[in-house]
């Protein structure tokens, strides 16, 4: 059923090398409308994946971690895609083989993707005629 409904059926979120029907049910049901974002760093906060700052007056931490605030969901379907993307050859699996070369562990270079692909399908979704090349 989810394969079949039109929000799913025909979304142009198919451009992106890696999503299948169920990823995209799960995005779209979390993002409902991308008319409610003004940036991408807005679908990057509904999904909790924004850092989590950590200061005081006079003290600042060098290491942050994502919020965890959003949408477990959402956050849990692009986490999931972004580790099928980068099982491609593609710019996500570049990406994520420069977060590793940067000693990030696997699960915080995931992370890193999971916010990209946000990026990815806030312009997807703006600019659904658009040529796409992931």
């Amino acid at each position: 059923m989810i394969k079949k409904h039109p929000l799913v059926d025909k979304s142009p979120l198919f451009k992106i090398k890696g999503i299948n029907a169920i990823e995209i049910g799960y995005i779209m049901s979390a993002i409902i409308s991308i008319d409610q974002f003004d940036s991408p760093g807005k679908l990057v906060a509904l999904a909790g994946l924004d850092p989590k700052v950590r200061q005081s007056d006079t003290w600042k931490a060098s290491v942050t971690r994502m919020s965890k605030k959003g949408n477990k969901l959402l956050r849990y379907a692009l986490i999931w895609t972004s580790n099928n993307m980068i099982r491609y050859e593609s710019k996500m699996k570049a990406y994520y083989e420069k977060k590793r070369s940067e000693s990030k562990s696997h699960y915080n270079a995931l992370g890193h993707c999971a916010a990209k692909l946000c990026r990815y399908i806030f312009f997807i979704l703006n600019n659904p005629e658009a040529e796409f090349v992931n």
